[in-house]
């Protein structure tokens, strides 16, 4: 699974590997990084890198997609293109807030269903948080909707771009 990450005026491409446990393997823009990685805090991550220790804040922004991610010394502001972003882009050019499904750009667990069937949400809300990669991804509506169907329970595993929440 590859990811585009937007650093300001960068764009790069990283992909997910390897992983055992904490342990993980990534490829950054063509070159391979062994790392030790863990979160030790809701937002906050221990990487371990040729034995130096970085930590890392993310800070959640308007979505899911968007960060402010802290260091000791420099903050940046961050993108995150996956795969759902990359379809609704592609598929909704003129539109891209139009959205009827919820799913997850990649395998997880779903921990939590915040919704009912029919019941109404408000833009912005939460309605599922899936762990996936050690990381929990809080799913939010973006106009106020509908909850239609709810095809999955806490505690499934999903796949990839699986329909998770239908929305009217």
């Amino acid at each position: 699974m590859a990811l585009e990450i937007i650093i300001g005026d960068r764009k790069a491409k990283i992909e997910l590997l390897s992983q055992n446990g904490n342990l993980i393997r990534v490829n950054v823009d063509g070159k391979i990084y062994d790392l030790d990685l863990m979160m030790v805090e809701q937002g906050v991550y221990s990487i371990l890198y040729n034995n130096i220790s970085y930590n890392v804040e993310l800070i959640e922004k308007e979505d899911y997609h968007h960060y402010t991610v802290n260091t000791l010394y420099n903050s940046w502001d961050v993108e995150i293109i996956d795969s759902e972003i990359k379809y609704r882009r592609n598929r909704h050019p003129e539109n891209n807030e139009d959205v009827r499904k919820i799913f997850s750009p990649m395998p997880g667990k779903v921990v939590k269903i915040l919704v009912n069937e029919g019941e109404k949400v408000k833009a912005g809300e939460t309605v599922i948080i899936v762990s996936a990669m050690k990381m929990e991804s809080e799913y939010k509506v973006k106009k106020d909707r509908i909850v239609k169907k709810v095809l999955v329970k806490e505690g499934d595993t999903i796949d990839s771009n699986q329909t998770l929440i239908v929305l009217e």
